[in-house]
Parts: structure tokens; C-alpha cells; sequence
């Protein structure tokens, strides 16, 4: 497979790759027993992940992009764009329909009742073999060997929706210590499966809107991501130019 390109959005070395070149890479990684982190970047993981910037540059990890402000900062700031729209809700079940067999999938984060509800949708809707989870709260909280139990399960993929910055400083922090191959940042994923959170219709999807469908959802949480943080951003992304 040929290399994917690399887009620099303020300083982030963004892939400019497609699905498929991504899932097969990723299913590579398994079946070296090889390990990476994959990290979906959308305009507030630009303005709240530069700790990312300052990892060990010996550390695996790709940063694929997320949303239409991602393409938009690449046509205004180097007249370029993405080859294609990456974020986890779409790719993540992409993924596992790529892989011949069912992966070994851990889930981290979320509440309990929408973790369960999201755990019976990857197993009965999308085939794959939960081995175990583990809730964004109490759980998490109570679990002093998370790190141990998730190796004991030997699984192959670690979903982590804990939001950002938080599920990108976890992913950081444990990647050495765990056996996992991919560890993924998924973000609201949990709550999209479980029906807790309804996708745009597929039209709005269509037109790089569901953005604004998401804020008519969520006024309160998302105002400041699609107002003064898109301010920031931008900032960002024309200082580091």
C-alpha cells in the first residue's frame, strides 16, 4: 500500500488517506502484533490536544481527520484538502466489516447503562467479540488493575470514549503497559451505538452539517467547541502555517 500523505494542521501531522488504505493498515498492525493509537482530530482536538505534540516521538500513533473544519483549514492555510472525511462513528464499524475474522474488541468509558447497551450492539449488530468493559466512572474508578484485566482478556482493539482530551491522555499514559495492537480515541461513539444519542439524517451527513445537528442537540455542551473554540483554532492553525 502506498504511503497516505501528511497534511500539517497547527503543527498536527494529519493523514490525508482514505478507509481503505486506513482499515488495512490498522489490520496489518494486528496481524504483525505491532501496536498504534489511532486519534480521529477535529477542530477541538486541535485546540485542546497539543500535549499530544509532546510525546515521545518514539510512541505510535496516527491522527486522521475529523469533520469539515478539518478541510477547511487545509484549503484556507495550504491549498490542500483531505482525501476523505475519517471520524469514529463511521469508520470504527468499517473496521471491523474489513477484518475476516471477529476482532477482540475491550470497551472503556461512557456510563454504565449506555456502556452495557453499546457493548450488545458490537457483539449481536456488528459481529465482533466484546472481551470485556469497563465503565467511564465509577468503574474506571473502582478498577486499580484496568490495566491488567484488559491484557488478561488479550484483546486486539481498546475502544476508549472518554471525550478529549481525556481519552487521548489515558491512550498516552497506558499505551507501553498494555498488549492491545490498536487503541482507538472514540469519543461519543458509545452513545451513538447504545441510542442514546440519535446521527444526523444521512442528508445533513451529506452536506458536512452534522456538526450544527449535534449543536441543536446539545446547546449547552457544544456552544463554546462551535463558537470561541473555532476562534482558537483557527488561530492555531494560522500561527503554526
Amino acid at each position: 500500500m502506498e504511503a497516505p500523505e501528511i497534511i500539517n494542521i497547527s503543527r498536527f501531522p494529519v493523514l490525508s488517506t482514505t478507509r481503505e488504505w486506513l482499515a488495512q493498515h490498522l489490520l496489518g498492525v494486528i496481524a504483525r502484533g505491532e501496536k498504534t493509537a489511532l486519534f480521529f482530530a477535529n477542530t477541538n482536538f486541535i485546540v485542546k490536544n497539543r500535549f499530544v505534540l509532546e510525546a515521545d516521538p518514539s510512541r505510535r500513533y496516527l491522527i486522521v481527520n475529523d469533520g469539515v473544519g478539518m478541510d477547511i483549514a487545509a484549503r484556507l492555510m495550504q491549498g490542500r484538502r483531505f482525501a476523505a472525511n475519517l471520524n469514529g462513528t463511521d469508520f470504527t464499524p468499517y473496521l471491523f466489516e474489513q477484518s475476516a475474522q471477529p476482532l477482540r474488541v475491550f470497551m472503556l468509558g461512557a456510563q454504565p447503562d449506555i456502556l452495557a447497551k453499546a457493548v450488545t450492539h458490537v457483539r449481536t449488530v456488528l459481529g465482533q467479540d466484546v472481551v470485556g468493559s469497563c465503565d467511564g466512572h465509577a468503574g474506571i474508578g473502582s478498577a486499580p488493575d484496568l490495566l491488567q484485566q484488559i491484557n488478561a482478556t488479550r484483546a486486539q482493539v481498546v475502544l476508549v470514549a472518554m471525550g478529549n482530551p481525556i481519552q487521548e491522555r489515558w491512550i498516552l499514559a497506558h499505551q507501553d503497559a498494555l498488549d492491545a495492537n490498536v487503541l482507538v480515541g472514540v469519543g461519543a461513539l458509545f452513545d451513538f451505538w447504545s441510542g442514546g444519542k440519535r446521527r444526523a439524517p444521512a442528508f445533513v451527513q451529506r452536506i458536512h452539517m452534522e456538526w450544527f445537528y449535534r449543536l441543536l442537540q446539545e446547546p449547552r455542551r457544544l456552544l463554546r467547541r462551535y463558537t470561541w473554540d473555532i476562534l482558537v483554532f483557527l488561530r492555531e492553525c494560522a500561527r503554526y502555517r
